[in-house]
């Protein structure tokens, strides 16, 4: 099995590249920081063709907190476009027989869905908050089958709510929203700040992946790339959710932090709920345990704590 791992010094992509090595597969890693520019669709090809994979797992995405999706709009969405289609191209010419794996963010679900459902994806506009990296991720769906009609190229589209755990930035505008609550605790606990500004009301509720859990179910779709229920998009799903209010009040257990949060309105709170409907994916597999969140939680305490300061 050879597998490129685009995005691969990424959040995602770090996670993945770390399960994939548990199992003794070692992936072709390439990022923007590796020197490769998936903008670049000559560049892409002559690296495909060098290392002509299996599989392609593409982690690789310009993103960021839905403050920065917002303020960096334009910058967003036409870096992921112009990705996806030097990605498509490159593949298209170098190794169209190759499986792509393609991790697309729920952000992309239509604004006003409750439960998000997999045959429901484009019955309505993305949420504006986050509407240059929703879009982009409709994009990714549209190309790939775009590119699986004229040319036979294989994706399989892996639908994942919110992530958390290690590997992710320490810029909290950058990270994802777990990931920067959690390190903004680190950093009020050990600095001793008097007050813990958190974004928007807390109201909104959302479902979480963590992050090495994602890496296990890239390895189990890998073994089980050729199930006819991989043919259409899948959730990763629990059909689970907290409200943001309730996720901090679960941080602050693992925290001696003695200040006060402050809830910051003027900030958006994005789409009022995100939790993913899992009949499909418990089709495929039923079996799948899922880390308990506290236990996710303690873990990603630890690796904000080991690279403090930031």
């Amino acid at each position: 099995m050879k597998v490129v791992l685009f995005g691969a010094t990424g959040f995602a992509g770090r996670n993945v590249a770390q399960v994939l090595r548990q199992h003794h597969v070692e992936p072709v890693e390439s990022s923007l920081s590796l020197g490769l520019d998936l903008r670049d669709a000559a560049a892409t090809t002559a690296f495909l063709r060098q290392h002509r994979p299996d599989f392609i797992i593409n982690c690789a995405a310009h993103v960021g907190s839905l403050n920065y999706v917002t303020e960096k709009a334009a910058t967003v969405v036409a870096d992921n476009a112009r990705m996806i289609l030097g990605m498509y191209e490159a593949i298209a010419e170098a190794c169209p027989k190759a499986v792509v794996i393609n991790p697309i963010a729920n952000c992309a679900y239509p604004a006003t869905a409750d439960v998000f459902r997999e045959d429901e994806w484009w019955n309505g506009h993305v949420h504006r908050s986050v509407l240059s990296y929703g879009t982009s991720r409709r994009l990714l769906w549209a190309t790939a089958e775009c590119f699986q009609m004229q040319y036979g190229v294989r994706s399989i589209h892996l639908l994942t709510p919110n992530m958390y755990g290690p590997y992710d930035s320490t810029d909290p505008n950058k990270a994802h929203a777990l990931n920067a609550l959690i390190s903004k605790f680190v950093k009020a606990e050990l600095t001793n700040q008097a007050e813990l500004p958190v974004w928007g009301t807390g109201t909104v509720i959302r479902e979480w992946l963590y992050a090495p859990d994602f890496g296990r179910l890239i390895w189990e779709v890998l073994q089980n790339h050729r199930c006819k229920s991989l043919a259409q998009p899948v959730n990763l799903a629990q059909n689970d959710g907290l409200s943001v209010k309730e996720l901090v009040a679960l941080i602050q257990t693992k925290f001696n932090y003695k200040g006060q949060v402050v809830w910051d309105a003027s900030k958006p709170d994005g789409a009022p709920k995100k939790v993913m409907d899992n009949t499909r994916f418990r089709q495929l597999l039923p079996h799948f345990k899922f880390t308990d969140f506290s236990e996710g939680i303690v873990e990603t305490v630890k690796y904000y704590q080991s690279v403090y300061p930031y």
